[in-house]
């Protein structure tokens, strides 16, 4: 999707759900080429995917989310290369799909672009959309209207592909039907339990079983090394705490920042616009310039009927039917020229004509509404708390040098860097090699390095490693155990409980499968069958080994039966005494539902297979560095 749209969430919130591309994320089929030129992380087609086009499409993915888990962010998830992948992939196809586009000269023409954008409610004030609103917040995104405009009329080009390779899929109302009638079918069932853990008491393992299997699978006792590490954070909640933030401090903050606790003051306005764009010919904006001085001299000539004038003579599609009405607007918020226009009249007052990029406006201010303040008082808090963070911050950044220097200058201690900035020595627990973790951070270089021959023999201090945007973390060895296979004495007793297990579930699967035997042959069995019971395959209310096996036992012959291994080593038989299929009319809502999920199934598996053999078309190529972070 349009990634300057995307990045502001009150334009995204509405656009998303008209230029949306569906894309789907598949395996990593693309030909890894490590020649590719370093400035390019993959390229379709011949056009590259830029470094800074990646780092923000990961930044974006990221943000959504973090927006999603409520505000919650997993590193590990998004240093991951899965993750990296998955983004990949996404720029991948949409570029595929933009260069398909424009090989088939696809257009979208300036009304389509114009009525999109005039019809989208994030552009509009009171129902109507405002040409100075959409000027804002497209420049708000740091872009001209005429790259967002080309931005858009690409998006809406994918998306002519991929709706018309959506519409293409067939789904049918017969396989929706099976489909539904599978999921609303109901087997009723009695089940007949062979438990294993009775059995194990019953167990007698042979005089050397135990010590054998630990002989024969030594790796399986093997513990990898393990150390204990003292480390040091330093990070900005480390100098906030000590931050002092007096009340001469916070008034000047306040005086300063008048605009961040209150509403600045605002004006409406209604204008008249008679476009003459900005590289017009001269005989263009003469003849613009000489209409609109025209509707002005009717303008004062009656002031009451501009109202009237500008819905008549208003080229502005966005505000000419509200009578040329912008609503309320503060600083900021229109082009350079028009605001000053503004802002140096009164109320009641029209302007000459003033002259911007779009055209001439005739503009009437209607209305002022004066700035709001919130008293001190009540932002106190707030303004500590923001001070507070600004200087804790100045000296993170101050000291993060000093911490790297000390911890790296005085290497067989962390005491001096701790005493330094005033932060408290800590003691992990046991780690390991893989998946190790110190205070909760699995910084690959961080652990590689408490576990490298040089630092753990050396006894001397990690460098200060970022294992976090703002967070430092130097550790050093308080405690090591190299690998070892441990002892029989100490994995004796897991063994034993192993085995038992291992033979009870053997004896029970055993008895089981003499019971289901005996009863195919005619034969039967005294008691043990719980009370019949229902199941629907929609609703698995039952363990999945048991729903499987009950769902795929044939009934052609009822009563039928099948035995399943259970997780924790029980035999089950169940028996299905009864198959009940619903009827389903052709007006079934269900059946109207499910038709839709099959139908949009069938367009995305239409879209995957689409894209995949368009880039197979262009040659797609992909670095296998880029889905590395730099700590990989």
């Amino acid at each position: 999707m349009l990634e300057a749209v995307r990045s502001n969430k009150r334009i995204s919130q509405i656009i998303l759900a008209v230029i949306i591309v569906p894309f789907a994320f598949f395996g990593m089929d693309a030909f890894f080429d490590g020649s590719m030129n370093r400035a390019s992380v993959a390229s379709v087609g011949g056009l590259d995917i830029g470094p800074r086009e990646f780092e923000q499409a990961l930044r974006e993915r990221q943000e959504q989310i973090q927006q999603a888990r409520g505000g919650q962010y997993d590193r590990a998830l998004f240093e991951s290369e899965a993750f990296r992948m998955s983004v990949l992939e996404s720029l991948i196809n949409q570029k595929t799909l933009a260069l398909h586009a424009a090989k088939n000269r696809m257009v979208i023409s300036q009304q389509q672009l114009q009525e999109l954008i005039a019809s989208l409610p994030v552009f509009q004030e009171n129902g109507q959309f405002s040409l100075d609103r959409y000027e804002r917040l497209v420049r708000a995104q740091n872009m001209t209207p005429a790259v967002f405009e080309a931005q858009l009329a690409q998006d809406l080009r994918i998306q002519q592909i991929t709706a018309a390779v959506g519409e293409s899929a067939i789904g049918g109302t017969l396989p929706a039907r099976r489909l539904l009638l599978a999921q609303l079918e109901e087997r009723e069932f009695r089940e007949l339990q062979f438990k294993a853990a009775p059995l194990k008491e019953g167990v007698t393992l042979a005089e050397n079983a135990v010590r054998d299997y630990y002989e024969a699978h030594p790796a399986r006792f093997e513990r990898p090394a393990r150390l204990r590490a003292e480390y040091l954070v330093f990070d900005q909640k480390s100098m906030h705490a000590r931050v002092e933030v007096s009340d001469d401090q916070v008034q000047q903050f306040y005086q300063a920042n008048q605009d961040r606790y209150g509403q600045p003051e605002e004006r409406r306005a209604r204008h008249i616009l008679v476009q003459a764009a900005a590289d017009a010919a001269d005989d263009v904006i003469e003849e613009a310039r000489r209409k609109a001085q025209e509707i002005l001299d009717r303008v004062r000539s009656d002031p009451a009927r501009f109202e009237e004038i500008a819905r008549a003579e208003s080229q502005d599609p966005g505000s000419a039917a509200s009578g040329g009405d912008l609503g309320f607007f503060g600083p900021g918020a229109m082009v350079q020229a028009f605001e000053d226009a503004v802002y140096a009249l009164s109320p009641g007052q029209v302007s000459d004509l003033v002259r911007t990029d779009f055209g001439f406006h005739i503009i009437e201010l209607t209305e002022i509404r004066p700035p709001t303040i919130r008293p001190l008082d009540e932002v106190r808090e707030e303004i500590v708390e923001e001070l507070k963070r600004q200087e804790a911050s100045r000296l993170f950044a101050m000291n993060a040098e000093k911490f790297a220097n000390a911890v790296y200058e005085q290497p067989d201690s962390l005491q001096p860097a701790a005493e330094m900035l005033g932060l408290e020595i800590r003691t992990s627990d046991w780690i390991f090699r893989n998946g190790g973790k110190i205070d909760g951070y699995g910084d690959e270089k961080l652990i590689g390095a408490l576990f490298s021959e040089e630092v753990r023999e050396a006894g001397e201090n990690t460098e200060a490693v970022e294992v976090e945007r703002g967070v430092l973390v130097a550790a050093r060895v308080a405690e090591y155990e190299a690998a070892r296979v441990l002892p029989f004495e100490e994995v004796q007793p897991a063994i034993e409980e192993q085995l038992r297990s291992e033979e009870a579930a053997r004896l029970a699967r055993e008895r089981g499968e003499r019971t289901l035997e005996a009863l195919a042959s005619g034969q039967g069995t005294e008691g043990g069958w719980t009370e019949k019971r229902k199941v629907q395959r929609s609703v698995p209310t039952l363990p999945p080994a048991a729903m499987q096996a009950i769902f795929s036992a044939s009934t052609a012959n009822l009563p039928a039966r099948v035995g399943v291994v259970m997780p924790q080593g029980d035999y089950v038989i169940y028996e299905i005494l009864n198959v009940e299929r619903p009827e389903l009319t052709d007006d079934d809502p269900r059946l109207q539902a499910v038709a839709q999920q099959y139908s949009q199934w069938m367009a995305d598996s239409e879209l995957r297979a689409y894209i995949s053999a368009l880039r197979e078309r262009y040659k797609v190529k992909v670095s296998a560095s880029a889905l590395r972070t730099e700590s990989q």
